[in-house]
């Protein structure tokens, strides 16, 4: 209950950097423990450390983790391409 109050203290702050749009839902994965936000889109944000970020999922190789995890090996054209979106995003120009 204390992670989920700080979630939703971290996302009233409205970081620009976890991607999500209103409305939101709170989520539990009972196989991991751990508590997210999610948003119809299906984007998810989480606590790394004391920030709310974007969680990732490439849909192509499996591959999850907050930005900085993201960086791995592609098995395809198309999880190269997850890859690069996900720069765009963090670094629009």
């Amino acid at each position: 209950m204390d992670l989920a109050a700080k979630l939703l203290d971290k996302f009233s702050d409205r970081p620009a950097d976890c991607g999500l749009e209103e409305p939101i839902s709170l989520g539990f994965n009972l196989d991991s423990g751990c508590v997210f936000l999610f948003d119809g889109d299906g984007n998810t944000a989480m606590l790394n450390g004391d920030k709310l970020e974007t969680w990732y999922d490439c849909p192509y190789c499996g591959h999850e983790g907050f930005k900085e995890d993201m960086d791995h090996e592609p098995e395809d054209d198309e999880c190269l391409e997850y890859l690069k979106q996900i720069e765009v995003e963090h670094n629009p120009q």
